[in-house]
């Protein structure tokens, strides 16, 4: 099914997003720079995913949407009005964009990673971070974009929309399962390995930093023990191994310099 005809089919969520404004402040956000080829799309799957006529599926880089209800799994808040927010914009767009693939191209459910941009070379990703329509993420090699995206998000944190209306920030103790998280914490210990460097938190949470990503850090992470930090990314549960009692229960690794942000 073509995009057009499926958004006919729209839900009223989404008819009421195509009703709205949509253009951002009068600066482009994260424009392409360049020309970039045009696809057509066919279903947009959720916030951040979406298939191609030409049986594609894309994954879109730097933006991380919160989840949709799947099987048993229930809807994360922000989810449908992520994918309204996406079939609108593209919607806009008579069902095209532009694509550029990231140095990694697919990931290894073999999705296409890209980034996407409209008709008039803003991107996509940035419009939906500057709306709150889900976080910005980072992930090696794929962050030429990254401090661009990173100030996109900002905008919504400061206007408090969409995701950022309440904060969804937590505190370590607050988490109750593995996934993604944005959490602030207070960094108690470094220490540094053929792994990479290990921040030990306040709240049984540790940072691994892997090795090859230390020197985008310069020498900042030596100043960060004592200091509070706001860090993102997807949260292992270690409750079960065997050593846990000699380990903080959660583990978060570290992608990129914008997933690290110091407090004081």
């Amino acid at each position: 099914m073509r995009f057009a005809e499926h958004m006919k089919k729209a839900s009223l969520v989404g008819a009421f997003f195509v009703s709205v404004v949509w253009h951002l402040q009068a600066q482009a956000l994260c424009p392409a720079g360049q020309r970039v080829p045009q696809v057509e799309v066919a279903k947009v799957i959720d916030g951040d995913t979406l298939r191609l006529v030409d049986g594609r599926s894309v994954r879109l880089i730097g933006l991380n949407a919160t989840e949709t209800a799947h099987k048993a799994r229930k809807a994360e808040p922000f989810s449908q009005a992520a994918k309204a927010r996406l079939q609108a914009l593209i919607g806009e767009n008579d069902g095209r964009v532009g694509l550029r693939a990231g140095q990694q191209s697919r990931d290894r459910y073999g999705r296409v990673l890209a980034h996407l941009f409209d008709v008039h070379g803003q991107s996509v990703e940035a419009q939906m971070l500057a709306e709150g329509m889900g976080f910005h993420v980072a992930i090696n090699p794929n962050v030429s974009m990254s401090r661009c995206l990173q100030a996109a998000e900002q905008q919504a944190r400061l206007a408090r929309k969409g995701l950022w209306r309440q904060s969804p920030v937590v505190a370590p103790d607050q988490l109750r399962h593995g996934g993604f998280a944005v959490v602030r914490a207070h960094v108690e210990r470094l220490d540094a390995n053929r792994g990479g460097v290990w921040l030990e938190l306040r709240g049984s949470l540790v940072l691994q930093i892997p090795q090859e990503i230390v020197g985008a850090f310069g020498d900042s992470l030596k100043e960060l023990p004592g200091k509070d930090v706001e860090v993102r990314g997807w949260v292992i549960d270690r409750k079960g191994r065997a050593d846990s009692r000699r380990h903080a229960r959660w583990m978060l690794r570290i992608t990129h310099p914008t997933m690290l942000v110091p407090l004081s």
